[in-house]
């Protein structure tokens, strides 16, 4: 879907195997982004085996950020011109190279994580998986500032695919009421579930 968005629903060969790419490219993401919380909160062979996996999915993410940052800018006139217009390409090289810097900060930690934990020193377990919550958002922001206000890149625009307003103001009063229960909810389960997941102990 992330990829037919980019490409804007076409379906030649390349953009086929363009949108299978970056399909897997975010599965290996969310692996990564799972494997670090892992490694936060295992420990033993759990904990090492969350390093390995998340080391194996670290270069697809990779990829796939660099295809989705590459293509995006080539499928759309206007798009190209938002990147690399001045000033706008001086405001925005600071997305590209925080991702980069991420991405190393990540595959530097995975490096020395082994070694750390079979010390039982836990310095550093949470940096995965907070540099690659810091992926994620820079990720987002670049993808949402590239394609606003289209929702599909020169085709349709978030206005024309808003619902009609009264039925925005059902769904805002639903939210009103249901998000603060789901973040209270969150919050409570954080607490609860807090730290080290160790064996049952009656």
């Amino acid at each position: 879907m992330l990829g037919s968005l980019i490409t804007g629903f076409a379906s030649t060969g390349w953009v086929i195997v363009f949108n299978a790419v970056i399909g897997l490219a975010l599965v290996a993401a969310y692996c990564l982004l799972g494997a670090g919380w892992l490694i936060i909160k295992s420990e033993g062979a759990l904990q090492l085996q969350a390093v390995r996996w998340a080391r194996a999915s670290l270069w697809f993410t990779m990829a796939g950020v660099a295809a989705i940052s590459i293509a995006t800018p080539l499928v759309s006139q206007s798009i190209f011109a938002k990147w690399f217009s001045f000033p706008n390409i001086v405001l925005l090289l600071p997305i590209p190279a925080a991702t980069a810097v991420l991405f190393a900060v990540i595959f530097r930690s995975l490096q020395r994580l082994p070694a750390r934990l079979a010390q039982s020193n836990e310095y550093g377990a949470w940096v995965p998986f907070g540099a690659t919550v810091g992926v994620f958002l820079l990720a987002f922001y670049g993808l949402a500032y590239s394609l606003f206000p289209w929702l599909v890149i020169d085709r349709l625009t978030i206005w024309q695919a808003a619902s009609a307003p009264e039925a925005m103001g059902v769904i805002l009063a639903g939210a009103a009421v249901v998000l603060p229960m789901i973040i209270g909810y969150t919050v409570f389960a954080y607490r609860v579930f807090w730290g080290k997941s160790t064996a049952l102990k009656y």
